[in-house]
């Protein structure tokens, strides 16, 4: 990986989450998010970077609360906010939302484009393992994106979601544009939302474009447990080394 014109951070930043450059990212106009910082950072080597994409209703704070049980080490992570705000969770918490309009698309591609910039700027991140991750309905909007980006990122992880269609049930990715990308579904046998059988659907129009895709099932429903979370964490170290061809650049 070049790094040319990059910034790498020679300080080691304090382990968990970095209010810091989400108070940024917000002063400058840009998309809300935050970081996640792996546990004893190390400047030197470039780290995976993992796009979180949150269930719908949430925010970009209940996507990193996830991290530690993926890994507490192996990934810088950053969690953007849906571009629809809903109002307030009974917590108190924003509640926001990733629309389904097409003109939506283009709004996460450009928080995505300005957080993976806002990161590099800081981290030493590897523009050739970016790796997308959608929990729950936050997986559509991690779908279209990777849709749109996929010869730009190392992997798409989807998690109790389902893929979007297109008019009349078409799935939305162009013929060849997901040959050989490393995809991940991890689904609830139980799930009373998206029905495993979705899944099932989504695997087969996935392995059918030429995409290297695994489906996974679990004892569970409608929530991200732990295991599928440990699973993920493998399944990324695996996929390591075959996304060596795929560099993230800030070009939309």
């Amino acid at each position: 990986m070049s790094r040319t014109g990059s910034k790498w951070r020679i300080d080691s930043p304090v382990d968990g989450f970095d209010a810091g450059r989400a108070e940024q990212f917000l002063a400058a106009g840009g998309p809300m998010a935050r970081i996640y910082q792996p546990e004893a950072y190390e400047p030197r080597y470039p780290y995976p970077l993992l796009v979180l994409f949150h269930p719908q209703g949430g925010n970009e704070e209940q996507a990193l609360d996830l991290m530690p049980q993926l890994s507490r080490r192996n990934y810088v992570a950053v969690s953007i906010r849906g571009p629809q705000m809903l109002g307030l969770r009974e917590d108190g918490q924003l509640s926001c939302g990733w629309g389904y309009e097409d003109h939506h698309s283009d709004v996460i591609q450009e928080h995505i484009l300005k957080s993976v910039e806002s990161v590099r700027k800081t981290y030493n991140v590897h523009t050739e393992r970016v790796f997308f991750l959608g929990f729950c309905e936050g997986a559509g909007a991690a779908y279209r994106a990777a849709f749109a980006m996929a010869d730009r990122i190392g992997g798409l992880i989807a998690l109790n979601g389902q893929m979007p269609r297109a008019m009349g049930g078409a799935p939305l990715f162009r013929p060849n544009v997901l040959r050989n990308l490393p995809v991940f579904l991890g689904h609830g046998l139980a799930n009373p939302i998206v029905p495993y059988k979705v899944a099932e659907k989504d695997h087969m129009l996935l392995f059918t474009a030429g995409a290297d895709v695994t489906l996974k099932n679990y004892i569970a429903s409608h929530r991200v447990e732990s295991d599928m979370l440990r699973d993920v964490n493998r399944w990324i170290i695996d996929n390591l080394e075959t996304c060596e061809n795929r560099r993230f650049t800030m070009s939309g």
